[in-house]
Parts: C-alpha cells; structure tokens; sequence
C-alpha cells in the first residue's frame, strides 16, 4: 500500500513543481470533450497547441489529463488557464490531504481514490485533482484508469441530465464515481474482516493477529482520507453564500450535499468495522489467555499429583540406619502401591472439585 503521509511529507515548496507520486513512468496525455444538449465532441491524445483551437467556452468542457510526469505540459495548460503556480504544486504533490481551495474565478478540488489491490490485504491509492472555471472542468490523473468511463460513455450517449447542466454537475459526477471506489474498498475489506473473525475462532495461529492489525491500519487509512473529503465537502456550504461567486449553480449545490452525507455514511461504517476489528482482537487474546490457562492448570495438577509422591520418594531416599521399612521384604511394592493410590485418590478428589 502506497501511504499518504499526511505530517511527514515531502515538503515541495509552493512555487517548485515537481511529481511526487510514483507512476514517474506514464506518459502524460490531454483528453477533451466538449458537450452540450445539441451534441459532443471528443479528442484523444491531443497537443496542448489544438487544445486552444478546439475549446468551445459557449459549451462545456472536459479536460482530462492523464499522467503528471511531464512538468511542462502541467505547466503550459496552468499558464493557459490562469491556474495558480501553487494550485499547480498541489496537484503534483500527491503527498498532501484532500483539500478544497476556492480562489478568485476557480474551485480546486484534489481527491485520494482508493482500490482494494488484488490477491492482497493492501490499498492502492491515486491522487485526482479537479480546477473548476466557467464553462471549463480539468482533471488531473496520475494514471490512465476507468474511474471515469461510465461517465465518458453517458457523454457519448447523450444523456440529457448530465449534457444540459454545467461543469459543477460534471464535477459533482467524477467525485460520486471516485466515492464509489471507497464503497468498494470497504466492502472488500468487510469481505476479508468476516473471513479473520471466522480464523479467529477456530485457530490460534499468530498470523492472524498480524492480519488484525493490517486491516485496522486499511480502515486507519481510509477514514484519514475521507475525513478532509467531508470537510471540503462541508466548506461547499460557504460558497453557497458567495454572491460573487458563481462558479457552482446555486441548484446543483443539493447534489454536493448528497455526496457530504455520503462521506458521514462511509464514516460510520469504518466506525463499526473497526468496532469489529477491536472485538476479533480482543477474542484472539482472550482465547490465547484461555488456552495457556488450560495449560497451566493441567500443569498444576500434575505437579500437584506428584507432590506428595516426591516426598514419600525423598523420605526413604534418606538412608539412615534406623529405618525398619527398609527391611522389609515387599516394602518396594507396599510404597508403590501407596503412591498408586494417592496418586488415584488425588485424581478423584479434583475431579469431584472439577478443577479439570
């Protein structure tokens, strides 16, 4: 698993740009659609030089850029949108929590997607960032993924909900599409936290306490990325109130809210699973505790059996002279055969008290 460090940090100062993350080997590539009631178009793979021929601000448009290797590419489209030098810095800084940043004419948005990573207990983590302008949506990814494809098909469906609104509904669809991969990352780990809890009760193997805290350190993860997401989510509210900013239309502000009671519902699922993960911990110790419990009494008996036949052995082990029964002819076995029934008689006499 990929952690985001939120205190510890590269520190990369605001004007340096430079990409932290560690998909250093993806190319970067600029998609574009551009859409409206009346129809769309889409390019794929386009130069940064077309770009500026092929935007259409009376409609909107989707720029979506894949990869963040190429400082300059990253650079150029900042300069071309009049994107801060450090709005850009935290785009590039996958290091940073998820904030909200509202500026003079834009919304800046960044996200951690996360996924459950395939035949293993660890997370895979991305950063997504969104620059929101009048008329123009831009979406930074550190990677070609298909966190977006339902929504690029919609697009090309025309699907009239989504085509007659502005950007901000289109921004509010990419957030719901990278929430969505935290539903998934939580059922995935449900999935493995009812397997544990199951282990847990039928073995005592110490790998299992190792996977415990595996799991507590994913749910530990997630709720640290989800916490700042409901935040910016929550600070949405203040824009509402900005009559000089107008970048989110006033009826789309409903669908933010939904995705802000979303993050309170994911929290307090990870709340609960956690709640689950503390109780498999704590009946893997007590069941460890009972166990070497068992142990030790079953040692105690059997130390306890054989107290009593220890000092019937050292007493006639003195060998002084004046000791008769050492003469006797079947002393050997009348001391064995009292040793056999004491040892019984203490037998009987714990298992009456059902001390075992």
């Amino acid at each position: 698993m990929r952690k985001i460090r939120y205190r510890k940090g590269r520190k990369i100062q605001p004007n340096n740009l430079e990409y932290t993350g560690i998909h250093k080997d993806k190319e970067s590539e600029i998609q574009l659609f551009v859409y409206d009631l009346v129809g769309f178009y889409e390019a794929i793979d386009i130069e940064l030089i077309d770009l500026k021929k092929r935007l259409d601000f009376s409609r909107n448009n989707w720029l979506n850029v894949h990869g963040l290797n190429n400082i300059k590419l990253i650079k150029d489209i900042g300069d071309f949108f009049s994107i801060d030098t450090y709005v850009l810095s935290d785009i590039l800084n996958t290091t940073r929590r998820s904030k909200l940043e509202e500026t003079h004419d834009q919304l800046f948005f960044t996200i951690k997607s996360i996924l459950p990573s395939e035949n293993s207990d660890n997370i895979s983590v991305e950063q997504i960032s969104f620059v929101l302008k009048d008329g123009v949506l831009i979406s930074f990814q550190e990677r070609r993924s298909d966190f977006f494809a339902h929504i690029r098909e919609r697009i090309r469906n025309n699907a009239t909900n989504l085509k007659s609104k502005k950007t901000d509904y289109l921004l509010y669809t990419l957030l719901d599409a990278v929430m969505e991969n935290f539903y998934i990352t939580i059922e995935n780990e449900e999935d493995k936290l009812e397997e544990i809890i199951a282990l847990s009760k039928h073995s005592s193997n110490p790998i299992i306490l190792e996977r415990i805290e595996k799991h507590r350190d994913n749910f530990n993860f997630l709720k640290r990325s989800i916490i700042p997401l409901r935040d910016s989510l929550y600070d949405i509210k203040s824009i509402k109130d900005d009559t000089t900013f107008n970048v989110i239309q006033p009826n789309n502000f409903v669908f933010f809210a939904r995705l802000h009671q979303k993050t309170l519902e994911l929290l307090e699922q990870i709340d609960s699973d956690m709640g689950l993960l503390e109780g498999a911990s704590n009946f893997f110790f007590t069941t460890q505790s009972h166990k070497m419990n068992e142990i030790m009494k079953t040692l105690t008996i059997v130390s306890a059996i054989f107290i009593p036949l220890t000092f019937i052995v050292g007493v006639y082990g003195m060998n002084f002279d004046n000791m008769p029964e050492l003469r006797y002819q079947n002393g050997y076995f009348y001391v064995l055969f009292l040793m056999l029934l004491i040892g019984i008689g203490m037998v009987f006499y714990f298992k009456k008290r059902k001390w075992f």
